[in-house]
């Protein structure tokens, strides 16, 4: 088999952990399966980054420097306590001191400017998953595996120059990691792989946006056509609902990809919302495992949509920190091109739309964004439509979430959205606003913040998901 196994920060932030992944490593080699690592940043210090660049653009350098120490002692401390090997460790040390240095380098820079760039951003957000990267590959290489480490640019994975949230171009990212990775396993060399990050056609450095290294190891799994993708966490798998919310959360065993793409853009942190696209495309699975629980099977993610009898729901999700805003006028009523306009608008300026409803009347429009762009998005729209005949008020609403139920069950289930909106009712939760999309993959609807909760877990007693096994 060939296998993309991807660790997060928590996978590999101690070094009992590292150990953790070496053992998985070696059982795969013995096993005869050709393995590719894909290898995030240490747990905290892509914040500790953004912290940084925080104080660079208020010219804070003392506090930059102090930041600057603490990545450089953590990971220094890190690989004396991992790499065994006198001759690696020296060579490690010597290239994590390289990789802090150029860190410093950009970061004073922008410091220099008070200004950062989307470019100059990605560029120094690369630097966690380089460094942790460099940690892993030495940790193997001391234990007497041959192994490279590479950014993802170097993989060959090539994206457009969305910076912060770059897009794969598919095709000449699949013929460059093929050439590139598959060179490596040919000569049986073992590829550790920056996540999260990308170059541009110009080599320009991209990242694909917070929790990218779950979208990395399925480009590269796609590129290479790989049997599966294993993404090791710190969890058992997809729950039915968050554990932290619901207590009575339950692993699902197995789901398809249109179930767990809903369940990431619903608010499902365990997957990147994007991820499944490249793998959903060749039918490639994609396992979900605990990198600190090898007993659990985990989740499995397939193309094929096993639904039982009754079990219309798999999970049920919730989006925090989101804002209502309603666009309404008496004289929206007949007026066409409003929600085009409304729209054409909100895309011109780069706001994500989350969830859309209109009444019937078509004297209001509400739509669901980010809390920390709904105040951009209505100065936005009240320049643009306040003022004439049609548009009177734009009004947001900020202490409200999303809630929905997701399941490729209630496809052509009748009496499912009944059930829903009885259970959410019967404990006293009112929904400000619904919406089903064609798919009948999910209900979501919007509740006030402070019933968020009582509304998630209405919905997993409801649907009975806290039974022993869910599939």
């Amino acid at each position: 088999m060939k296998i993309v196994m991807k660790f997060g920060g928590t996978s590999i932030a101690d070094g009992k952990r590292i150990e953790q992944v070496i053992d998985i490593v070696h059982e795969n080699i013995r096993g005869k399966n050709k393995v590719i690592l894909v290898i995030s940043a240490l747990a905290g210090v892509t914040d500790n980054i953004i912290t940084a660049i925080g104080k660079a653009l208020s010219g804070d350098q003392e506090a930059i420097t102090r930041i600057i120490e603490k990545l450089k002692l953590d990971h220094h401390r890190l690989a004396k306590e991992v790499v065994k090997d006198e001759v690696v460790l020296d060579a490690v040390l010597l290239e994590l001191n390289e990789l802090v240095e150029e860190f410093k380098r950009v970061i004073f820079s922008v410091s220099y400017l008070r200004e950062v760039t989307p470019r100059s951003r990605d560029n120094l957000l690369s630097f966690g998953e380089k460094l942790s990267a460099s940690i892993i590959c030495a940790a193997l290489k001391a234990d007497a595996l041959k192994v490279k480490w590479l950014s993802g640019g170097e993989a060959g994975i090539v994206t457009d120059d969305h910076f912060g949230a770059a897009r794969p171009l598919m095709n000449i990212t699949n013929q460059q990691v093929k050439e590139r990775i598959g060179n490596l396993l040919d000569e049986g060399i073992i590829p550790v792989v920056t996540g999260f990050i990308a170059y541009t056609q110009n080599d320009v450095t991209t990242t694909l946006g917070r929790s990218g290294s779950d979208y990395s190891a399925t480009i590269l799994g796609a590129a290479l056509d790989v049997n599966e993708v294993w993404i090791w966490k710190d969890v058992d798998g997809l729950m039915t609902a968050d554990p932290k919310i619901e207590p009575l959360a339950q692993t699902i065993q197995r789901i398809s990809y249109s179930e767990a793409m809903e369940m990431a853009y619903f608010g499902a942190t365990v997957m990147h919302p994007k991820a499944l696209e490249p793998v959903a495309e060749k039918n490639i699975p994609v396992r979900v495992k605990n990198a600190f629980n090898l007993k659990k099977p985990g989740t499995l993610v397939m193309e094929e949509k096993l639904v039982k009898l009754g079990d219309a729901v798999k999970s049920v999700a919730m989006i925090k920190d989101v804002a209502l805003i309603t666009v309404s006028g008496a004289g929206m009523v007949g007026t066409p091109g409003v929600a085009a306009r409304v729209f054409s608008i909100l895309s011109e300026n780069h706001v994500n739309i989350l969830m859309i409803s209109q009444g019937s009347s078509e004297a209001n429009i509400s739509f669901i964004v980010s809390r920390e762009s709904s105040d951009r998005t209505v100065n936005t729209l009240e320049i643009a439509l306040l003022g004439g005949d049609t548009v009177k008020d734009i009004i947001s609403e900020n202490d409200v979430c999303v809630v929905a139920a997701v399941g490729a069950g209630m496809k052509g289930i009748p009496g499912v959205a009944a059930r829903v909106f009885k259970a959410v009712a019967d404990v006293g939760v009112n929904v400000r606003m619904i919406a089903q999309g064609s798919s009948e993959l999910n209900i979501s609807f919007v509740v006030q913040e402070e019933d968020s909760v009582k509304a998630v877990r209405a919905l997993h007693r409801e649907f009975r998901l806290d039974k022993s096994e869910i599939t």
